[in-house]
């Protein structure tokens, strides 16, 4: 299928997956029987994002080299400290 619309949109398209049962269970727990497919669809929006992220992470570091843990500390604290204050 050659379809060049973003995730969640177009229309929509039956397919089969197959999943652990233990799964299937925990879902339909979580999203009722007729909210499968939406809590699914969700779950798999938020993969593509997610992997798109990591496409984009590992471009930056093979252009500009990969940070270092107390970077990443460094700014989750200024991060933290802007929250704290209100800033955006």
């Amino acid at each position: 299928m050659d379809d060049s619309r973003p995730p969640g949109e177009g229309p929509t398209t039956v397919v089969s997956v197959s999943m652990h049962s233990g799964t299937v269970s925990a879902v339909r727990s979580r999203a009722g029987r007729r909210g499968v497919s939406a809590y699914i669809e969700a779950a798999v929006q938020r993969q593509i994002e997610r992997d798109n992220l990591d496409e984009l992470i590992a471009a930056a570091e093979a252009e500009h080299g990969s940070i270092s843990a107390d970077e990443v500390d460094d700014k989750r604290r200024m991060l933290m400290r802007g929250r704290e204050t209100g800033a955006a």
